[in-house]
């Protein structure tokens, strides 16, 4: 499969702040935070360089429905930020709850491998570890009424997708792409629900237990 060569185990989290900022003072990322950081990235994470700046900075952002584990990404990388999350009105008329990390020289390198022409991509050598896995699953997992269990992967190409299931199969839990609709999206099979849900539990916050499924 693509990418299985390249697969390496550096991967992490990280949490972020504002975008007013200009100078970061902060020192190299600690795992634990590249650790969100990535998760972050596999989901609803965005990052991006101002015009004119040289580094970049990471965007939280979620409905204010998800406070609990926004301000649980805001402690995991408050040293990153400057201020705290903060409400917003959008377009729709909907509440979004949201901090920014300082710019960061780290921030920097993930995002020139997590972004590709503007569109983010999946890392040659990514590995997903167990928390990475838990953040991604919470901000982009999902399960039905038949206790089926989805990563929404649609964003992604193909080529990533399986990328992503290689390093599935790397923790033991075996998945396939299922189309939605026009888009593919990753489903994790039902023989690997109880192992998957074994991994990510510990790191998985109170209001985001809602997405845990246990099979017989």
């Amino acid at each position: 499969m693509e990418g299985a060569k390249g697969i390496t185990t550096q991967m992490a989290f990280c949490n972020s702040k504002n975008i007013n900022i200009m100078d970061n003072t902060v020192g190299s990322l600690t795992k634990f935070e590249r650790q969100i950081i990535i998760g972050s990235l596999l989901g609803d994470g965005y990052m991006r360089i101002m015009p004119g700046r040289s580094n970049a900075f990471l965007e939280i952002n979620h409905s204010i429905e998800a406070k609990e584990y926004v301000d649980y990404k805001y402690e995991s990388l408050k040293r990153l930020c400057e201020s705290a999350p903060k409400e917003r009105k959008t377009n729709e008329g909907r509440v979004a709850y949201r901090f920014f990390t300082k710019q960061h020289s780290e921030l920097t390198e993930l995002y020139d491998r997590f972004y590709k022409q503007g569109k983010k991509v999946i890392p040659l050598d990514i590995v997903v570890d167990p928390v990475i896995l838990a953040v991604w699953y919470m901000d982009d997992g999902s399960k039905s009424r038949d206790r089926d269990v989805y990563i929404n992967t649609q964003q992604f190409s193909i080529a990533d997708q399986n990328r992503l299931l290689y390093c599935l199969r790397l923790l033991g839990i075996q998945a396939r792409l299922n189309k939605d609709k026009k888009y593919f999206r990753i489903r994790i099979l039902k023989d690997s629900i109880n192992n998957f849900m074994r991994i990510i539990y510990p790191h998985i916050v109170d209001s985001m237990k809602y997405k845990l499924v246990m099979t017989p």
